[in-house]
């Protein structure tokens, strides 16, 4: 197993650099821990505060530490933030290739922990002052991933997102490079003509439980909820049937994390698959879903499929939890994931593990690992049959949330790119 993996490593260290992109926004969190929030007008004292960059930079940092090039397009500021932010990307091997400005600073996050929960107050800084020209800059080249965070879809940048979609990625079909997009529990602040055209340029979706959910509740998606019902939780069965649901309307490849339980992953036309996840010791008050997404990215970048990246980033996120710094998970270097998949496999998984399924050049782990295409007609009639059964639950849900998925499935149904 060992040997095999350093083969396929060799190979794909002798390939072009891939780069990640990120249009994400980067601030500074400054975490507070108090034993519980005040009351209005009343007094709190924090136990143990610490600055540290936050935002889209640990997406990127995971990144650039599996091993990709890593590029920063979005907007810094000037002054004492702006400063931390520009010190951290260089520390981390990640160039900014956005705009600068000279007016204002980048912003920051109060992020107050009261071991139960973590209550946010944000101040908006450079970094969401963009317009239609911010991603101008950005030329993606073949095999790159370029990373859309939810964090960019909210304000005046994502008018950027808007132009940068609309000059770059209009036909999925022939776009040579990935888009990873992170969605946010706050989906109700996109807005519709921007959410329609991330849903039709066919993302690879990346979300926790809870975003996902959220997004199909915006798109109008019904999920069986009877399946956490059961006896004994049945997690795994509504899970899948989020993944499922989700992505048959969505028909675009997704991964839904679950923390220590790993990931569901659903391609157009396959069946859902669970990647396993690491269970370790909880040492961490921030989530692990930028260590998780960063990795991916940077797998995807470097050729591997869809489910070997999600199950690599499993690892990746499993291991930064357990170095968290200050409450965040630290993201390791990609040989010391790769080792902890060595040590953690058992002959039986290494027997049957696709990275033993390697052929020469940079796709072709991906060509040997993802779902067969012949199975994409036969899918593509079940994924009809299933948004067939969607569309009589929109009676339940809100008249603008029926309008506008359907809007979106009709769209969906015209688009030349199915």
């Amino acid at each position: 197993m060992l040997n095999s993996l350093k083969g396929l490593l060799s190979r794909k260290n002798d390939v072009p650099s891939p780069t990640v992109i990120s249009l994400g926004q980067v601030w500074v969190d400054i975490m507070m821990d108090i034993d519980a929030i005040p009351q209005p007008g009343g007094f709190a004292v924090a136990n143990h505060t610490m600055p540290s960059v936050g935002g889209s930079f640990r997406v990127m940092q995971a990144a650039s530490r599996i091993g990709a090039a890593t590029k920063h397009a979005g907007v810094i500021g000037n002054g004492p933030w702006a400063s931390l932010i520009r010190k951290a990307l260089n520390d981390n091997g990640i160039e900014h290739i956005g705009q600068d400005r000279i007016d204002a600073d980048s912003g920051f996050r109060l992020v107050l922990n009261d071991s139960e929960r973590k209550t946010f107050v944000a101040t908006y800084g450079a970094e969401s002052q963009g317009n239609e020209n911010t991603f101008d800059c950005v030329e993606p080249g073949e095999g790159d991933v370029v990373h859309i965070s939810a964090n960019t879809l909210m304000d005046h940048s994502a008018s950027g997102i808007d132009a940068f979609l609309h000059r770059t990625a209009s036909d999925p079909t022939t776009r040579d490079y990935s888009i990873v997009l992170n969605p946010t529990n706050t989906l109700h602040m996109v807005s519709d003509h921007l959410l329609e055209d991330l849903v039709l340029v066919r993302p690879i979706w990346s979300c926790n439980r809870q975003e996902a959910r959220t997004l199909a509740d915006r798109l109008g998606v019904f999920v069986d909820d009877s399946l956490s019902m059961t006896v004994g939780g049945g997690f795994d069965d509504s899970m899948k049937a989020l993944c499922n649901s989700l992505g048959a309307t969505l028909r675009a490849p997704l991964v839904v994390r679950a923390g220590s339980r790993g990931a569901w992953v659903r391609t157009p036309g396959g069946e859902v698959i669970h990647v396993e996840g690491y269970p370790t010791k909880a040492t961490h008050t921030r989530s692990a879903g930028s260590c998780h997404t960063g990795a991916m990215c940077a797998l995807i970048a470097r050729g591997w499929s869809l489910v070997d990246a999600v199950k690599i980033a499993n690892a990746a996120a499993s291991l930064g939890i357990q170095r968290s710094i200050n409450g965040v998970p630290d993201c390791p270097g990609y040989d010391e994931v790769i080792a902890k998949l060595e040590e953690d496999e058992t002959p039986a998984e290494a027997a049957k593990s696709p990275f033993l399924a390697a052929s020469p050049g940079r796709y072709g782990l991906l060509r040997n690992a993802v779902v067969p295409f012949a199975s994409l007609s036969a899918r593509r009639t079940d994924d009809s049959a299933h948004i067939g059964t969607q569309i009589g639950c929109f009676a339940s849900l809100c008249a603008r949330t029926c309008r506008f998925g359907a809007h979106l499935r009709t769209l969906l149904d015209q688009s030349p790119y199915r």
